[in-house]
């Protein structure tokens, strides 16, 4: 199925305001961090989120707490979307010990097992597992939390998608496994890689319902997420969303994604998940021109305190690796 059984309520002006924050705090983050990368004091690889901010922004308001989230290489969106500290965020990227994972996890590894956030993996689909195994134990435990894993088009060929999903609807887990499908594993178009380009249809292949979405627009995401949460806590989980997307450039900041058709990358940035967020909360929530331009800059001001709380940060060391090696 392609679409949610049941018509979604007109968004609220607060969830309208949400999303936007969320959507730009996102796209400010990543245009920021890729500017520190490129001053150096961000090492390892840092994979941007820019032109995916829909996905995050929508799936994680259809959330509330005490239930998780499994994250990607490509996470920092996730992690934002999920109500992570940026100073926190911003300190790990820069290998300091106020980071999240104390400066030891990086761009591809943040986590907050407190909070419900399972992390981000630098092993590509790893994230599956992880969330149904969150799952099971939350059915065990008699919880109705539900578990979310990001994960991609690439990682759906992998054997632990089928596995993990396959369990999951045998155990009717309170799971929902979000494809964000920005058509390129690294370089690889998806139709090099599989026959069945619509990667929602695996998901109806073993009987677990399965959406498709315009990743692009975040309330569209949120609409048809908030369904998939509510069938997961009637127990009719789990359920698959495919979000159909495209990154804005190459897998990673060093990458010139040459391969990347100019007319397709113009077609989705034409359709700029920030840019939708923010007129769905000037047409239908009412904002001006004063309010987005006050948001903007506080979001703005947000990220430059974040920097200089973890320039003055203190570094990590072997001994601090050896304490948290052991101790995490």
């Amino acid at each position: 199925m392609s679409t949610p059984s049941s018509s979604a309520n007109a968004p609220s002006r607060e969830l309208l305001e949400k999303i936007f924050r969320t959507a730009y705090k996102i796209r400010v983050f990543e245009t920021e961090g890729i500017k520190l990368y490129r001053q150096g004091l961000i090492r390892g690889y840092f994979h941007p989120y820019l032109g995916q901010e829909g996905i995050a922004t929508g799936v994680c308001a259809a959330l509330r707490e005490g239930d998780f989230i499994a994250s990607t290489h490509r996470g920092h969106g996730h992690c934002i979307a999920w109500g992570a500290d940026v100073n926190r965020m911003v300190a790990e990227l820069l290998q300091k010990e106020s980071g999240y994972c104390k400066g030891f996890g990086g761009s591809m590894h943040i986590a907050d097992i407190k909070a419900g956030n399972l992390g981000a993996n630098g092993i590509v689909g790893a994230g599956t597992p992880l969330g149904v195994g969150a799952a099971l134990a939350n059915q065990i435990k008699g919880s109705d939390a539900v578990t979310v894993t990001f994960t991609t088009d690439g990682a759906s060929n992998n054997g632990t998608f089928l596995e993990s999903l396959n369990l999951a609807a045998i155990w009717n887990l309170a799971f929902v496994l979000v494809i964000e499908n920005n058509q390129y594993a690294v370089s690889t178009k998806i139709e090099e890689s599989t026959r069945e380009t619509d990667l929602y249809k695996r998901g109806i292949a073993i009987g677990v319902p399965s959406f498709q979405v315009d990743g692009n627009d975040p309330i569209a995401v949120h609409d048809i997420t908030r369904e998939a949460v509510e069938m997961c806590r009637r127990g009719e989980g789990p359920v698959l969303i495919e979000a159909r997307t495209f990154r804005h450039m190459g897998h990673h900041v060093n990458d010139p994604g040459k391969y990347m058709p100019e007319d397709k990358l113009a077609y989705y940035k034409a359709r700029d998940p920030v840019d939708r967020a923010r007129a769905a909360f000037m047409d239908m929530g009412g904002a001006d021109k004063a309010e987005i331009e006050k948001i903007e800059a506080e979001i703005a001001a947000e990220f430059e305190s974040a920097v200089e709380f973890s320039t003055a940060s203190s570094e990590v060391s072997i001994e601090d690796f050896r304490e948290f090696a052991v101790g995490y």
